[in-house]
């Protein structure tokens, strides 16, 4: 079972938890297990077409999975997946 890391904006979501685990052998899987034990993350890593959403960064053992296979990347049991809300904002 993956470790994921849950940023601070998802923690409610997940019962207060800093990390949790997630069964998959893809990121993809991996955090569709996690929507699926807490369906609160569901619409915040997801879009209605299944995508993750575009502001949401997954970091696969501090590999942007962009780079990678993206949702495809293969998981092992040992792995840390990080969740990274985009920020945006600013002074005009």
């Amino acid at each position: 079972m993956a470790t994921v890391r849950i940023p601070p904006v998802l923690r409610s979501s997940v019962g207060g938890a800093k990390e949790v685990g997630a069964a998959g052998s893809d990121v993809g899987a991996v955090l569709r297990s996690l929507a699926d034990q807490h369906p609160a993350t569901r619409s915040q890593l997801f879009g209605d077409d299944g995508e993750l959403n575009r502001y949401v960064n997954v970091y696969l053992n501090d590999e942007d999975v962009r780079v990678l296979d993206g949702l495809a990347t293969a998981v092992d049991e040992s792995d840390v997946i990080v969740i990274l809300p985009a920020m945006a904002g600013g002074a005009c």
